[in-house]
């Protein structure tokens, strides 16, 4: 009887079902020897290192140094100095990057001619290297020809000497950086437009809403998110800042421009001290988790 019913359906074939759990592992152990080889040891070992006064250039045994290295970065007033010109260089540039980024993919959203041109424009400075921005940066902001100075010397003003007065040295990085990094923010918000419901626009049409009306009340609204997650990313990549404060100004003139990551960087690969270098790292990685931990109940209290 069974034979029957089995000659009745040709096509029947089981898919032997599946044990939770057979192949994940084997998935996922490429990915967890990585995370182990280059992240969980290298914590480890930076917070052995923080307890000890090691040097780089490895002469006799590193002594176990406690809490000192860590209480020396506390009172270090050049770590805090450093930290200063970090936070400064992260509130001017972080504002414009959101700004500026927001009215970029809101003119090419509406329809500006030729917007394959403007989208290549606005996000291809991102792809460029960090030895590129340098070689803009010597191109605009050089003394004697730099296209800045030569600008207003034909409109009878005198030369700045941008990147080497302290007033103007942190200006110049952050107009670079905006230059450099504002094409992936662009880009996040020219995304976000593309997915606001365009019935919304419709109906406000029907309504008699004018441009400005719909950019208050529909386009804002709808790009919070957005925003919010730009913010985020912002401010985190802004307070780790190195490469292009190091090839422009190397932290001059006199320290104005120097971040803490070049100063960490300074103390372990130039002074030697490995120990403090680790200590300091993780103290600064300590603010970080508390500002990251701060503006997640922030917008989650805002999602509320």
């Amino acid at each position: 009887m069974n034979a029957v019913r089995s000659a009745g359906r040709p096509t029947d074939r089981r898919v032997p079902a599946r044990r939770p759990g057979g192949s994940g592992p084997l998935f996922a152990a490429p990915f967890l020897v990585f995370f182990v080889l280059f992240l969980v040891v290298p914590l480890l070992w930076g917070l052995w290192l923080s307890f000890t006064d090691s040097s780089l250039t490895g002469r006799g045994d590193a002594a176990f140094a406690g809490l000192g290295n860590y209480t020396e970065a506390l009172t270090d007033s050049r770590m805090w100095e450093s930290i200063g010109n970090t936070v400064v260089f992260t509130l001017l540039s972080t504002v414009p990057l959101v700004l500026f980024a927001l009215v970029m993919a809101l003119l090419v959203h509406t329809g500006l001619p030729g917007q394959w041109l403007w989208r290549l424009s606005f996000f291809a400075p991102y792809l460029v290297p960090s030895a590129v921005v340098w070689q803009v940066g010597v191109l605009l902001y050089q003394p004697d020809s730099g296209m800045l100075n030569t600008l207003l010397q034909s409109a009878g003003l005198d030369a700045i000497a941008w990147l080497d007065d302290e007033k103007y040295a942190m200006w110049s990085v952050v107009l670079i950086t905006v230059w450099w990094t504002v094409g992936f923010n662009f880009l996040l918000y020219l995304a976000a437009l593309q997915a606001v419901p365009e019935h919304l626009y419709e109906a406000a049409a029907i309504d008699g809403a004018g441009a400005w009306r719909r950019l208050w009340s529909i386009t804002l609204p709808q790009l919070h998110r957005t925003t919010a997650l730009i913010g985020v990313l912002q401010i985190l990549a802004s307070l780790k800042v190195f490469d292009q404060i190091f090839l422009l100004t190397k932290g001059g003139p006199n320290g104005a421009t120097r971040p803490v990551l070049e100063y960490i960087y300074d103390t372990g690969f130039t002074g030697y001290r490995l120990g403090y270098a680790a200590a300091m790292s993780y103290v600064f990685f300590a603010l970080l988790l508390v500002l990251s931990v701060g503006q997640f109940k922030l917008f989650a209290r805002k999602e509320v």
